[in-house]
């Protein structure tokens, strides 16, 4: 039995797409105070970065507008760039939330991905702003 001891995920797999150019998200100027918008992309696809396969996923995004709003025709332009895009799930949601919040600074913020079964396993990864003070790394 051969033993393979190369790893089967790189670090280059970890960081794919995570700083790829991406259009700029437009915005406007708030008339209002502490409403909630959502935003709604049940078709959102991506690609894996090792297999090359696509990924499947439901991406909702909720937040609290402060002085600007997020352009829609611009989030969409946005969001269609990682149909071809080789990035983790996980990946995703953290940083289209990073990207929105440069875009328009809100109150708060949530990116909440749910992404298709592969392989019989299915994948929900919630990104929130402000993102909360705590251990970066699990104890033992």
């Amino acid at each position: 039995m051969m033993t393979n001891t190369s790893p089967l995920y790189t670090d280059e797999h970890a960081a794919a797409g995570t700083k790829e150019p991406m259009p700029a998200i437009e915005t406007w100027q708030n008339q209002f105070r502490s409403y909630e918008i959502l935003i709604d992309d049940p078709e959102f696809t991506s690609v894996c970065p090792r297999t090359g396969l696509p990924d499947f996923g439901h991406i909702i995004i909720r937040y609290m507008p402060k002085d600007k709003c997020l352009e829609l025709k611009s989030l969409k332009e946005y969001l269609f760039c990682y149909r071809n895009l080789g990035i983790f799930q996980e990946n995703i949601c953290n940083r289209i939330l990073d990207d929105m919040v440069a875009a328009c600074d809100p109150i708060w913020a949530e990116v909440k991905g749910d992404f298709r079964p592969r392989g019989g396993i299915s994948t929900v990864v919630t990104a929130t702003y402000p993102r909360p003070h705590h251990q970066t790394t699990p104890s033992k």
